[in-house]
């Protein structure tokens, strides 16, 4: 499971009104920084495997590690970089996941990963719409939200010293569950941000928010994509 970042960066009212033409161009600015995200993550991957360069060990752990620090270090240090630096690492961050990305095609037939990208990529398309019309405010769900992260990354670790294959198929039903919902509740979230009349399209600021909602949105879809992927199988 790739790391999830929760805390974006904001010193704006979270339940702003859901309307008006600035929501719009904000939110295109957040979509088209996850897009360019996937894109890289996808492109790496793919040229890395058709490369069959092999990931030593080693290599892989370290590329697993720079990816949390990568997160850990753009959430606490948002404030004090500027937009070009907080792009960059977003950036950095998608190239080495396309990076570890290329091991799933040696372990996946490729089959299997585009009819998990396809359906990730509905379902997300699908919460999306959920989370930018519904009148429901998710927000009051982000403790049980926070709970099932932390159950689901205990269970997780657990079955890596157990190995349980009905485990892992539960795990993959709820992590498939949690993502699908935290889509929708993360689009709502950050759509209610964005609509705040202070957000300049092009402002230094606004162009931060748009690079942390981007990578909240990138890791639902990581995840969701991830977890699908482990429960349409069929490893080589």
């Amino acid at each position: 499971m790739n790391v999830r970042n929760d805390r974006l960066y904001v010193d704006t009212p979270r339940r702003a009104p859901l309307s008006g033409v600035q929501l719009n161009a904000v939110m295109r600015n957040v979509y088209a920084w996850m897009t360019m995200g996937l894109l890289i993550t996808a492109f790496v991957s793919l040229f890395l495997s058709r490369m069959e360069i092999p990931l030593s060990q080693p290599f892989f752990l370290g590329a697993i590690f720079a990816q949390l620090g990568i997160v850990i270090a753009l959430s606490w240090a948002i404030n004090r970089i500027s937009a070009t630096v907080a792009g960059m690492m977003f950036f950095v961050y998608a190239i080495i996941t396309g990076v570890t990305f290329s091991v799933l095609f040696m372990i996946y037939p490729i089959g299997s990963i585009t009819a998990a990208f396809f359906t990730t990529a509905g379902a997300f398309g699908a919460m999306t719409i959920v989370g930018l019309t519904t009148k429901t405010d998710l927000s009051k769900y982000s403790t049980y939200f926070t709970m099932a992260l932390i159950g689901l990354f205990i269970a997780m670790i657990v079955n890596m010293f157990l190995g349980s294959g009905p485990l892992d198929y539960a795990i993959s039903i709820f992590g498939v569950l949690l993502f699908t919902a935290l889509t929708a509740y993360d689009t709502q979230r950050i759509a209610q941000m964005a609509s705040n009349p202070k957000m300049q399209v092009s402002s230094e600021d606004t162009l931060k928010f748009s690079v942390m909602a981007a990578l909240t949105l990138y890791l639902d879809f990581i995840n969701l994509f991830l977890f699908l992927l482990r429960l349409f199988g069929g490893r080589d």
